[in-house]
Formats: C-alpha cells, sequence, structure tokens
C-alpha cells in the first residue's frame, strides 16, 4: 500500500441533498465514520470474552515529544559528577524517600498518588518517529523512520474506542493541540492515528489554540443553514445508501453502518460535545492554575472532554520532534525557562480537580516521552538521545500509589532493576481499560494483528 497524508488537505465533499460534509470533517470525526460513505471497518476488532474487568474508564496522555531528560526530573542522581547530575538539586516529595527535580515542586506533592516507573528501555535511539510509534504502540520497529503510514498499528485511543465506545454521545479519541511532525516540515508522527483500522479510527484533530481568545471547533457545528430537523430528515436516505454501499462491498452485518452513522449525525449536535469545548466556562482563576499558555489550556480541555465522557486523550507537546523536548542544547535553560514549569502547573492543576471531583479513580493520566536523555551533558550544555534507560509516570486509574518501580544504575544510563519496554507499560496500560492487550485487531485484509506483539501486564503497577 503506498505510503498517505493522514491528515489530508480538504478535498471536494461529500454532497448528500441538505447536508455537505467534506473528506477533512469526515476524517476530523474520527472513529465514528460521518455519514458511513468511507465504510470504515466496523468489525475490524474480533472482540474477546475474556477482556478485563475495567479499572479505568478514560485515559489522558501527556507526551512530552522529543524526549524529556529523566536525570532532570523523576530519577535525580545527586551524587554522580556534575557533568551527569546537571544544575539541578533534588527536592523532597510527598513519598518519603523519593525526589524529584527542583523544577517539579507541585508534581511533587502528588507523588505519593502516583507510580513512577524508572526502568523504561527500548532499542530506537536515532529516529524520534520510530521511537514514538515505539512508546505509544508497544511495537518496535528499530531504527525504522518515517512518518505515519497506512500500515501502522492502531493508536491507543484508536483501539479503546473500538473496544470501548463511550456511552455518552462524545468524540470517543480527541488528539491536541498539535500534529506532531518528524522534524519541521516533516511528515506526520506515527502513534497517533488509526492506522491499518482506516481514517475513520483516527482522533478529532484539535489543532488550534486552546488559549486564544477566539478558540472553537468548527468541524463540530452543523454546516451551511443545516439544522437539527433537516439532518434528521436524511437518516433514512443515509441509511438506504448505506445498505447499497455494504451489499457492494461484500459486508455483512446489515445496519451496523447505520448505528455508527446515528451516533455521527447525534455527535453533530451533541450538547456534550460542545459543552466540552467551552473553556471559557471555566473561571478566570481555574485557567490560570493550569497556565494560560497552548499547552496548559490543551490539558485542561483535556479534562473537559473526559469529564464529558470522551475515552483517551492524547496531548502532544511538540509542533514537530525537535521544537520542546528535543534539549540537544542549552537543555536547562530550556527546561528551567519554557519547559518543566508549564508542564509542573498543568498536570498538578488536572490531578487536583481530578481527586476532587473522584474522577482520578478511574482516569489513567500518564506522562511519557519517546525515550529518556543522555547521562553526560555534552559540549552544547544539552543531552542527547538515549533510549537504553528512562522514566515515566502513571497516576490514577487503577495504578499503585506511591510506588517507585525500577531502578537505573549509579549514572541513569542503564536498568539496575527489573527493567521494562513500553509494550508492558502499553499492555497493562490496555490491561487496566478493560482492553484485552493480547486480543486481536484485523486489518483491511483480514489479517490479524496482536494489539500489543511483545510485552506483558505488570501486575505489580497495579493496586
Amino acid at each position: 500500500m503506498p505510503e498517505q497524508s493522514l491528515v489530508p488537505k480538504q478535498t471536494s465533499p461529500i454532497r448528500i441533498p441538505g447536508i455537505t460534509i467534506t473528506r477533512r470533517h469526515a476524517l476530523q470525526l474520527g472513529g465514528l465514520g460521518v455519514a458511513g460513505l468511507s465504510l470504515p471497518r466496523l468489525l475490524a476488532a474480533r472482540h474477546e470474552a475474556s477482556a478485563p474487568p475495567p479499572r479505568a474508564d478514560h485515559c489522558i496522555i501527556l507526551f512530552l515529544n522529543g524526549g524529556p531528560p529523566h536525570l532532570d526530573m523523576w530519577d535525580m542522581k545527586p551524587d554522580a559528577p556534575a557533568e551527569i547530575r546537571g544544575e539541578f538539586s533534588p527536592i523532597a516529595t510527598s513519598l518519603p524517600g523519593y525526589q524529584m527535580g527542583e523544577l517539579l515542586p507541585n508534581t511533587a506533592r502528588h507523588a505519593h498518588r502516583s507510580t513512577v516507573v524508572r526502568s523504561m528501555h527500548h532499542s530506537v535511539n536515532n529516529a524520534h518517529a520510530a521511537a514514538v510509534y515505539c512508546a505509544l504502540t508497544g511495537h518496535d520497529r528499530g531504527e525504522l523512520g518515517g512518518g505515519a503510514r497506512p500500515t501502522d498499528n492502531p493508536a491507543p485511543g484508536s483501539v479503546l474506542s473500538m473496544f470501548r465506545p463511550p456511552q455518552q454521545t462524545i468524540v470517543p479519541f480527541v488528539h491536541l493541540p498539535y500534529v506532531t511532525k518528524e522534524g519541521a516540515g516533516g511528515p506526520p508522527q506515527p502513534g497517533f492515528f488509526g492506522g491499518f483500522l482506516g481514517a475513520s479510527w483516527d482522533p478529532l484533530f484539535v489543532t488550534r489554540d486552546p488559549n486564544a481568545d477566539d478558540f472553537a471547533v468548527p468541524e463540530l457545528t452543523l454546516v451551511g443553514d443545516v439544522n437539527e430537523s433537516r439532518l434528521s430528515a436524511r437518516e433514512g436516505l443515509l441509511e438506504s445508501l448505506d445498505r447499497r454501499l455494504q451489499t457492494a462491498a461484500g459486508v455483512r452485518a446489515a445496519g451496523s453502518m447505520s448505528r455508527f452513522q446515528q451516533r455521527a449525525l447525534e455527535l453533530l449536535t451533541s450538547p456534550d460535545t460542545q459543552q466540552a469545548f467551552h473553556l471559557n466556562d471555566e473561571t478566570a482563576e481555574v485557567r490560570e492554575r493550569y497556565g494560560r499558555n497552548i499547552y496548559g489550556q490543551s490539558v485542561l480541555l483535556a479534562r473537559r472532554l473526559i469529564e464529558a465522557g470522551t475515552r483517551l486523550v492524547t496531548v502532544s507537546w511538540a509542533p514537530d520532534a525537535n521544537a520542546t523536548w528535543d534539549t540537544h542544547g542549552n537543555n536547562f535553560g530550556k527546561l528551567r525557562n519554557d519547559l518543566l514549569p508549564p508542564l509542573d502547573a498543568a498536570w498538578s492543576a488536572l490531578l487536583d480537580d481530578l481527586s476532587e471531583s473522584g474522577m482520578l479513580e478511574r482516569t489513567i493520566v500518564a506522562v511519557m516521552g519517546d525515550f529518556g536523555r543522555t547521562p553526560k551533558i555534552n559540549a552544547n550544555a544539552g543531552r542527547d538521545h538515549w533510549n537504553w534507560c528512562y522514566s515515566l509516570m502513571l497516576t490514577g486509574g487503577g495504578f499503585q500509589e506511591g510506588l517507585i518501580y525500577g531502578t537505573s544504575d549509579e549514572t541513569g544510563a542503564y536498568p539496575a532493576g527489573t527493567p521494562l519496554t513500553p509494550g508492558d507499560i502499553i499492555a497493562t496500560l490496555y490491561h487496566a481499560l478493560g482492553v484485552p492487550h493480547d486480543g486481536l485487531v484485523y486489518d483491511p485484509t483480514d489479517r490479524p494483528h496482536r494489539i500489543v506483539p511483545v510485552g506483558e501486564v505488570v501486575p505489580d503497577l497495579l493496586a
């Protein structure tokens, strides 16, 4: 299958009397197959009767795209030589005996709620794209670079949308605020899309700045003068079209398409969906707590979406792989001035709100990146890529509270105990969310693919 863009430019609209839905609108309403005319593989999953009981109903992934430095955040080495320990001092956390970097004071007060894994590793050290794909899907394809492909394995939000579609009329999977590129002007990175499941299982991409005064999501509004009654009047026509398309394509299970169309049509006028995007309903104080910047307001929007019923939201913290956390130079200045204070504010505000509302018990908040960074500081006062050992943090949704899992050696270069791979983490995330990590999904040629190919659930991470 030839490579093609998974975020296409707007093309000729699909025309149905009284309704105009562009292909861009259809793809952006991911997981719902708007109008059904793209024939998404609604029966691609052979749902497993042995799916684990869910501990969590929602997940927010804060993906620190580019590679966050574990030695300056979660795995401090204060006794190491200066060229390894860096400029930051460790501070105490709410978990006795565990320290974080000094620029994470608000995160530190939630340490007793979280699981921190300090023994992550995988095989990819050069290509961000391949490392992102590995981190998010568990599929480690080595140093094979390049952008997203239609043959990729699906993102966690795509799989979760398939196995556990939302109960409410709400977008199941949302990605914001960037479709992160593999370098400035490069192709979109893999790991965030529906892959071989088809574009209808992509997330809704929200690529406008939620911090802007005029923030809105026009994809979720009725087009032109189409009102609810006119939209409803066309359902019979859509069902008729679907039956003909299903027959032509040899698709059995009549009615499946129309049920998903009904969900798509409801979505266009859903109060839950519309309301979730009204950030101005939040008080000025709340918005300030999250940070008046594109990432802080994206995290706030993620909270509002999961409160409305969205299953999974990814926040990709970079417009391109080299723009933020890829700190080959001036690592400490970038962390101090640009990166860690906004992350500290947004993550802690999210935890405060989820804890207060009682949603944290059923919501996973994952903070991770594509890999870590070198123990030794380079000549540009930076840290380079380091896949051999790195850290991540998981909170809520059935994960252990106050658990520091795994250790690194004295310089943070290699795991010293209980090493884990991205496949293990993704398998455990799926297990907590009620998805069988060893279940099968099927590509358009009906070939089976294990959801997580290599990696197993880590019971010790779960409460």
